[in-house]
């Protein structure tokens, strides 16, 4: 059972390498890095919010208002790199204080009040761009002519960009993984926020600050949910509206794989890693076998019953 995942892992690449010989080319799995490195940042932020006991549905939403942004202060506003960078991530951080004061304050049970929040996102950011997706040289919505702005070489470098042959979005990833993991285990605050989720009651008499913990967690949720949308914007060169969606139930799925990877037990952010990965190659595998997309989402639902199942028979042994 302890190392149950990887193994599935290995006879996935295993399966997946002798039915298709460009599997495992260096082209192909930088593809997959790629591909995961955005659902990686909206799974780290979900596996903030199970760490303290909680759950944000809000991300996917959250990634999609971050993308519109993105894309409106280039377009439309032409503005700068940092003030096209800062604002989403502050957007993000608003939305997790919002979640945090409904779930933590009013005492809304947080599956119901993120929910609230997630409708409430996606009708700001469609009634702000009217539906539209954002791209260079649209026309504007509101008859004005064209729009003045474009996706600058320098934004979208983050999502297209290489250094050393390697895809930024892959290092970026991989940095924040490394960096999230030192936090969680080899800091004090990283060690009180897991007091926080394992016993609430205990580690207020502790003198834990469980409602400050239980806020930083949503807001942290929130500026990584931002930070895909940026990611994704700068990939795909546009701010695409609803863009973020699909992103909740890939996001979730990984955070909950990782709760069976080297029986960790509880939510942790290499088991999350490494749940992003399965899905990853799952979905790219399955692509260059020609399944449908529509038929893909199956995988993904059996996927996520798996990793439920793994979860909750651990905790009923």
């Amino acid at each position: 059972m302890k190392f149950g995942t990887l193994l599935a892992l290995a006879l996935i690449i295993l399966f997946f390498s002798l039915t298709n010989e460009q599997f495992l080319t260096y082209g192909n799995i930088t593809d997959i890095l790629r591909s995961i490195s955005i659902v990686t940042l909206v799974a780290i932020g979900v596996t903030f919010s199970m760490i303290v006991g909680g759950f944000d549905l809000s991300v996917g939403s959250t990634v999609s208002l971050a993308t519109v942004a993105s894309g409106a202060l280039l377009v439309w506003y032409s503005q700068e790199l940092l003030v096209v960078l800062l604002v989403p991530l502050v957007l993000g951080a608003l939305i997790g204080l919002i979640n945090a004061f409904i779930v933590v304050k009013i005492r809304i049970p947080d599956l119901i009040g993120t929910l609230a929040v997630m409708y409430i996102i996606n009708g700001v950011h469609l009634t702000y761009t009217k539906g539209y997706s954002i791209y260079s040289n649209m026309p504007m919505p509101d008859g004005s002519g064209t729009a003045p702005g474009i996706f600058i070489p320098a934004f979208q470098f983050i999502g297209q960009g290489r250094l050393f042959n390697i895809p930024f979005p892959v290092i970026l990833m991989v940095v924040i993984v490394a960096l999230v993991h030192l936090f969680l285990n080899y800091t004090r605050a990283g060690r009180l926020f897991y007091m926080t989720g394992g016993n609430k009651e205990a580690a207020r008499l502790s003198g834990v600050p469980v409602n400050r913990y239980r806020t930083y967690a949503y807001v942290i949720s929130g500026v990584f949910a931002a930070l895909a949308g940026i990611v994704l914007a700068a990939r795909i060169g546009t701010g695409q509206v609803s863009a973020g969606d699909p992103l909740l139930m890939d996001g979730v799925a990984a955070a909950l794989i990782g709760y069976s990877v080297f029986g960790a037990g509880k939510p942790n952010v290499i088991g999350t890693f490494i749940g992003a990965i399965i899905i990853g190659i799952l979905l790219n595998g399955l692509t260059m076998m020609n399944v449908p997309y529509y038929a893909q989402d199956i995988i993904k639902g059996g996927i996520l019953v798996g990793a439920l199942a793994l979860t909750y028979f651990r905790k009923k042994e």
